[in-house]
């Protein structure tokens, strides 16, 4: 029998329960800070040569230079044409709906202009120079390099670098092809430690990017973190997260499997279950038993759900609502009869699901909205990555001669109060000027 945490609403102590089974900090472990520590020095201070010494040493992988790490662009059209058909095709198909979605969130720039003719607005611009970190070797995960590569595209980013640790050699074809189709500039066999150090500082051979974005394991999650002020980083995230709320109409079945889908990444991911009704937490609860044994990674899913998963009975769907906005999910799921209701109830979540029919899965693929999600209660207050992340913005001001005498005359004041004189005369000489 599966141990999986049971909770109720009217459990006195349940919202203290609830915070302590959605809590999670990575454990930053004394060996990862001074091994990570470490790298960023040498590879600030000796370049190329730090990186192609960790490199061997991490990868066991020689090169007599990091050019020689550099896979062209050609290495990866043919990693494309020489795929399967159907993985091809699907790649293909993942990357048009991504294309599509990612076009529709492009800021563009804009102004007005007042009375007295003074022009206000704002310039929107694409980064210069992105890097683009990707787990490699047995962990292959092409989906990640097109939801992080072709919103950087469509953004208008002309140089994206892709790093990409090959352990003994070792590169998944699938990960290049995604690559070529998401408009990757330059593909480094670099990874850990060593490739965030050389894309935020730059080496003889690999140039600095200004943002940093992919997942890592946590040597790449702490470089990220120490790097982060010397370039932009999409952020550090935490294990995978699912949050399933459920009328108890839909076969239990289905929700077992989509609790499955994220408990599978590890045994930190966290799968919780949210229904009014009793009765169906035991059925879903009991497809979980008889489904567990037949999944490749039942282990780890038996450690996720045992761990952090939970069955949670409240009293009724609006009540789930709460429990949604308290826990802040990575990926939300609303098995309801009327989810867009619901949605417009929901404040915090990284995305949201909605029917029966739309499975978590979807998004992680081909439904065309990013797969790189808030994670932790991070949906608080961060969103999903996007062509956003990608452009900066720049304030645009210029005053007409009336608006400067105008706006100078208030400046004045407050620069005067804040007691700083020279403010004050700088925009006064603009009121004098024209008197």
């Amino acid at each position: 029998m599966l141990d999986i945490t049971r909770l109720s609403t009217t459990q006195p102590d349940f919202w203290d329960a609830l915070h302590r089974l959605t809590a999670w900090q990575q454990d930053h472990e004394s060996r990862v800070d001074e091994a990570v520590s470490e790298i960023l020095q040498a590879v600030r201070e000796e370049g190329d040569t730090a990186v192609l010494r960790y490199t061997r040493r991490f990868d066991r992988l020689e090169a007599e230079s990091l050019a020689d790490l550099e896979l062209g662009q050609e290495r990866l059209r043919v990693a494309f044409e020489d795929l399967p058909e159907e993985q091809r095709q699907a790649l293909e198909f993942a990357a048009d709906r991504i294309r599509t979605y990612a076009e529709r969130q492009k800021g563009a720039s804009w102004s007005y202009e007042e009375a007295d003719g003074t022009v206000l607005g704002q310039k929107v611009t694409p980064l210069d120079r992105v890097g683009l970190y990707v787990p490699g070797g047995k962990a292959a995960y092409p989906s990640s390099v097109l939801m992080n590569a072709i919103p950087a595209h469509v953004a208008g980013v002309e140089d994206i670098i892709m790093v990409v640790p090959a352990p003994d050699g070792e590169l998944s074809p699938m990960v290049l092809a995604a690559a070529w189709l998401g408009g990757v500039s330059r593909v480094f066999t670099v990874g850990g430690a060593q490739a965030v150090a050389a894309l935020a500082y730059g080496t003889e051979t690999i140039p600095a990017v200004d943002k940093i974005v992919g997942p890592g394991n946590a040597y790449v999650a702490e470089a990220k973190r120490r790097v982060f002020g010397v370039v932009g980083i999409d952020m550090i995230a935490g294990p995978s997260e699912i949050l399933v709320v459920c009328d108890g109409q839909t076969d239990p079945d289905w929700i077992a499997m989509d609790l499955f889908s994220q408990a599978e990444h590890d045994e930190e991911a966290q799968a919780i279950l949210v229904c009014p009704e009793p009765l169906y937490l035991d059925q879903v609860q009991a497809s979980i038993e008889r489904l567990l044994p037949q999944m490749e990674r039942s282990d780890i899913i038996r450690a996720s759900l045992t761990n952090r998963g939970a069955l949670i009975c409240v009293r009724d769907l609006v009540e789930a609502e709460d429990v949604v906005n308290f826990v802040a999910p990575e990926h939300l799921e609303l098995s309801v009869a009327e989810p867009e209701k619901m949605a417009d109830r929901i404040r915090h979540a990284g995305a949201i699901f909605m029917g029966r029919h739309t499975a978590e899965v979807l998004g992680d693929y081909v439904a065309g909205p990013n797969h790189v999600l808030p994670t932790s209660r991070t949906a608080r207050f961060a969103s999903p990555l996007g062509v956003y992340d990608f452009q900066k913005r720049s304030s645009m001001i210029q005053c007409s001669p009336a608006g400067g005498r105008r706006l100078g005359a208030q400046a004045s004041v407050l620069a005067r109060a804040e007691g700083l004189t020279a403010h004050a005369r700088s925009a006064e000489y603009r009121v004098e000027d024209e008197e």
